[in-house]
């Protein structure tokens, strides 16, 4: 059975067939069952109290901010209704929100899911105001899906990064490595983002390599996940060490090791810990699929 990794199992209806329908869109809008979460500093609101739950609005509460310019982004559908998401900007500090990492843990895989599609389409938006051919202030269409240049009529669409996220395997050992942003022990599987021209396998022997100076032969594909910081997809595999010799890249990691599978098992169990032990190497936290790669291999005893 696959397995689900945090911001992923979207359990709504994108319809991509019919976005593109501004009539059908502008119904959405106005029919009073729909909802809208707003962001705020791309925190999303959520409702106060025990358990953590995102805060949907009607979108009637939030119709003086769309008419004033704001573009509501159609998430999807459900069997009842439609989900959008609005940027409603950095004004109001008096609401209820969260980060959305940190939220992420609490709630419900699928609200978490649709969280990450919400935060990620908004982001893109601030980040691509203008077209790239042109410079002109570019249009949002399609439910938020497209934005089009009304002078030289270029489409521009969300954008997704492509990251490999592995494992080197020597035996009963695996590589991690180090962060050189990162203070502490905590240690990960060591990623990199893909690079034109080459295939995901390619791009897993390369940043092993580069980081850590490791040659890498057989690799397998163990899952993804999309991370929405601003907009990237995590796809996790195991690679087979071909050698043992580790050459840091000092520009990228403070430190690289081999950890045999118990010591990893037991930073997976601190991971789950009230009482972590910060001075012991530690794992990223089980929402990071880095965490959950270190978990199939030292305690499910996946391999290559």
């Amino acid at each position: 059975m696959e397995e689900i990794y945090c911001f992923a199992g979207n359990p709504l209806d994108r319809a991509s067939q019919r976005r593109q329908d501004p009539r059908w869109i502008a119904a959405l809008l106005d029919d009073p069952q729909s909802l809208v979460l707003p962001l705020i500093d791309l925190k999303p609101l959520v409702r106060e109290g025990t358990p953590a739950a995102l805060d949907w609005r009607p979108m009637a509460e939030w119709r003086g901010l769309i008419d004033a310019g704001a573009d509501p982004i159609l998430l999807g559908l459900d069997e009842r209704r439609a989900y959008f998401a609005l940027d409603a900007g950095t004004g109001d500090k008096t609401a209820a929100t969260a980060d959305a990492r940190a939220l992420a843990a609490q709630i419900a895989g699928g609200e978490a899911a649709i969280l990450g599609e919400a935060r990620a389409l908004i982001d893109w938006h601030n980040r691509h105001r203008f077209c790239a051919r042109c410079g002109t202030p570019s249009l949002v269409a399609s439910g938020g899906w497209l934005r089009r240049c009304p002078n030289c009529e270029a489409h521009h669409f969300p954008r997704v990064d492509p990251v490999v996220i592995m494992l080197a395997i020597d035996g009963d050992r695996c590589l991690l490595g180090r962060n050189k942003r990162r203070a502490g022990a905590r240690f990960s599987c060591l990623a990199g983002f893909m690079e034109p021209g080459e295939t995901p396998e390619e791009a897993v022997r390369r940043e092993i390599l580069e980081e850590s100076g490791i040659r890498t032969g057989r690799v397998r594909y163990l899952g993804a996940q999309p991370w929405p910081f601003p907009s990237s997809l995590m796809m996790g595999f195991l690679a087979e060490a071909q050698s043992t010799e580790i050459v840091v890249d000092p520009d990228e990691l403070a430190e690289a090791r081999w950890f045999d599978r118990d010591e990893v098992r037991a930073m997976v169990a601190r991971s789950l810990s009230d009482d972590p032990a910060p001075a012991l190497p530690s794992l990223p936290p089980p929402l990071a699929i880095g965490h959950q790669i270190c978990r199939r291999w030292a305690v499910v005893g996946e391999s290559v």
